[in-house]
């Protein structure tokens, strides 16, 4: 990890691997699903230590408060290292994952589930086609 001074927000998102590419970060950005100090921001931002920021990935979403500047995508270790997750997002993201082993199966709620290879041809037969 090469120290910078200023770095453009959608690459900053990329290095601490929010984001598989910097396209999706810019995205996700322009999509209004990453907030800086609580206002939204454009991916030329310029990311300075200390800021706040939030970020809502498509499960996830991460409040973390900015602890270096990286230009350059390196091993997750070091991406770790630029960021620190607040407390209430840590124990947030905790009880959605706890929520999710504790919930009934989507499967499970239906009476038969998907019909066989039989059954889809009867349908295709009755439906015409």
């Amino acid at each position: 990890m090469r120290p910078v001074d200023a770095v453009r927000l959608d690459k900053w998102l990329w290095a601490a691997r929010f984001f598989k590419t910097r396209q999706l970060a810019h995205d996700a950005i322009d999509g209004e699903k990453v907030h800086v100090n609580g206002a939204r921001a454009k991916p030329a931002r310029v990311v300075r230590l200390g800021d706040t920021l939030e970020v809502q990935g498509v499960e996830h979403r991460w409040v973390v408060v900015v602890r270096a500047l990286s230009d350059r995508r390196g091993p997750a270790i070091e991406a770790r290292a630029l960021y620190e997750e607040t407390p209430e997002s840590v124990a947030a993201r905790e009880q959605r994952a706890q929520a999710r082993r504790l919930g009934v199966e989507p499967g499970l709620q239906l009476r038969r589930g998907r019909p066989t290879k039989r059954e889809r041809r009867e349908l295709d037969r009755y439906r015409g086609g």
